[in-house]
């Protein structure tokens, strides 16, 4: 369910996306649309459009679909992410999350967005 007193709106994502391992991140093309990479002190990961997977990745988790949520969010607002995994949960749907300072993106398998959208538009979700 939308957290009480909140009306959610999540944001198609358009284009296939690769969750990807890295160890430079000169390999990253910083050109596109949607380009998230976080580093620690253990990895770098790169959440990229598949067409622009860097060929040196030391790994890659192919083929993802992305959701935004469309507002900005607080960070005092709790719960949002811990709603929409638990709805996708009970859907059996493996997700993958990547956090800004001012939104969430939700990935889902590409095979599982469409009825990872459709469990989330039954609980209260709008879909854009």
């Amino acid at each position: 369910m939308v957290p009480k007193g909140v009306t959610m709106e999540l944001q198609k994502i358009e284009g296939v996306f690769n969750i990807c391992k890295i160890d430079n991140i000169g390999q990253v093309d910083f050109t596109r649309g949607f380009t998230f990479l976080s580093k620690t002190a253990d990895e770098i990961s790169l959440v990229c459009e598949a067409e622009k997977t860097p060929s040196e990745a030391l790994e890659i988790e192919p083929g993802w679909r992305a959701l935004k949520i469309s507002d900005v969010l607080d960070f005092n607002m709790i719960g949002v992410i811990a709603k929409l995994s638990n709805i996708l949960a009970e859907a059996e749907i493996c997700i993958f999350v990547v956090s800004t300072y001012n939104t969430d993106y939700i990935f889902m398998k590409v095979e599982d967005y469409d009825r990872g959208i459709q469990a989330l538009i039954h609980n209260g979700y709008t879909v854009i």
